[in-house]
This record gives C-alpha cells, sequence and structure tokens, in this order.
C-alpha cells in the first residue's frame, strides 16, 4: 500500500451491545478499545489511521466523548437522522 493511500482509511468501533440500545460505553471502556486498536493499527501500517467511536453519541456526551485519548471522531448513528441533533454534535465538539 502506498503511503498516500492511507489517507482513505478510517476505523470505527462500536461496542456490540451498544448497537441500537442507547447505551454509550465507559471512558474506560472506550479508552481500552481505542488504545488496542490505535496499537494494532500502528503495527500493521506504521501509521496514524483515525479511529471513530460509535455508540450512541449524542448531543449530551459528545463533547465529553471527543476528549478521550485516541477518539478522532464519531460513527453517528440514530442521532444523524435528525437535522438538528445532528448539528448540535458538531457544535459541541467545535
Amino acid at each position: 500500500m502506498e503511503q498516500n493511500e492511507y489517507d482513505n482509511i478510517i476505523v470505527a468501533y462500536e461496542p456490540v451491545w451498544a448497537i441500537g440500545t442507547g447505551q454509550t460505553a465507559e471512558e474506560n471502556q472506550i479508552l481500552e478499545a481505542h488504545n488496542l486498536i490505535k496499537k494494532t493499527l500502528k503495527s500493521i501500517f506504521d501509521n496514524n489511521i483515525p479511529t471513530l467511536y460509535g455508540g450512541s453519541v449524542t448531543a449530551d456526551n459528545a463533547s465529553l466523548l471527543i476528549k478521550i485519548d485516541h477518539v478522532d471522531g464519531f460513527l453517528i448513528g440514530g442521532a444523524s437522522l435528525k437535522s438538528e441533533s445532528f448539528c448540535q454534535i458538531i457544535k459541541n465538539i467545535t
């Protein structure tokens, strides 16, 4: 793989138990998972691949979740279906 092709890779992590439940993982769970993902990706690609967190990201929790180490952004599910909530997430993290 050429170096510039790494720019096309993004990895998203969502705990299987969080899918469609409205439950968000605890900060330490997210940190542990993202640390492992980053370490694994670094060993394979020797590059910094962005990792997204998905798992009931909302306007209420986005500003806290984005501060967790190695969370580079979000994979937003249900909240993306309503433009107001989606826009509020963006406002809360920028």
